[in-house]
């Protein structure tokens, strides 16, 4: 599920691209350094590399109203800042992790479900519709974005943005939704197999029915009930296996939809499960 960064730490193992030890290595990291100011810092944590941050970044948010307090409290009380962390290493110790330079600045997208691989789309389509990220989830910024719909057209402005109308979507819904906002709150639980409670009673070509927990640009995470969502690539998801409704979308499954999908492997040494789409339900 989504989480606040520096409220729901606990609950980190059960996040794509998260295990037990990248779990208490962000919560050490945080206990050492102080909360996370944004998302990319996410990549200074030991065992945390591209990949993982990649798969988990999507589900991850960022407290803006915590963050604005504690950047004000900070400022008080410290007399110079260079506004880029840096590794804070002592000399003659092994480093651990290779030195990321990370801007100590808050982004109100990362309290958003916009992916950061997509935080370049959305500006330009922010200077599309002359909106300012201070207007996220504001009614001034769904004006905005109706204006530029309604007159252009969501499938001619993703082509204008070199992106698919998937992701525009997930991007607009972003913008939209007001801080704190969690699509996930309202979702009736899926049917799962009582039999199935974990990763290790699953098998190649169970079938299994689920809700689709978040979309990314490589692919559609859906909570199948064993405590890690598994991952359906992009590459499954094809036209055949959609409504029509669905085809008029793009080929896009959003946060809530129920899916039949089958079990195509399962890693259990890195709780990874691939699976493969049969049916939007």
């Amino acid at each position: 599920q989504s989480r606040l960064l520096n409220d729901m730490s606990l609950f980190f193992r059960h996040i794509a691209g998260l295990n037990a030890n990248r779990a208490k290595n962000i919560i050490e990291w945080r206990e050492k350094n102080g909360p996370f100011i944004n998302r990319e810092q996410l990549k200074k944590v030991k065992g945390l590399g591209p990949k993982s941050f990649q798969q988990c970044a999507g589900f991850i948010r960022i407290n803006q109203d915590y963050i604005r307090t504690f950047c004000s409290y900070s400022s008080q009380h410290t007399e110079s800042s260079t506004g880029v962390e840096g590794t804070n290493e002592k000399q003659g110790k092994k480093k651990s992790k290779t030195p990321v330079n990370v801007v100590l600045k808050p982004n109100p997208l990362d309290q958003t479900c916009i992916h950061p691989e997509s935080y370049d789309i959305a500006m330009r389509f922010l200077s599309f519709i002359g909106g300012t990220l201070c207007e996220i989830g504001k009614p001034e910024m769904q004006q905005k974005i109706n204006s530029l719909l309604e007159k252009e057209g969501i499938k001619k402005t993703a082509e204008g943005l070199q992106t698919t109308v998937h992701t525009l979507q997930v991007i607009i819904d972003g913008l939209s939704q007001p801080e704190s906002f969690d699509f996930r709150t309202d979702f009736d639980k899926p049917d799962f197999k009582r039999s199935i409670v974990c990763l290790e009673d699953l098998q190649v070509g169970t079938v299994l029915t689920g809700k689709v927990q978040n979309a990314t640009l490589f692919g559609i995470f859906v909570d199948i009930g064993v405590g890690r969502a598994g991952l359906i690539p992009i590459r499954n998801v094809t036209e055949a296996k959609l409504s029509k409704t669905k085809k008029r979308r793009s080929l896009g499954l959003g946060p809530g939809e129920r899916v039949e999908v089958r079990v195509l492997h399962i890693d259990v040494p890195r709780s990874r499960i691939t699976l493969d789409l049969i049916r939007v339900l």
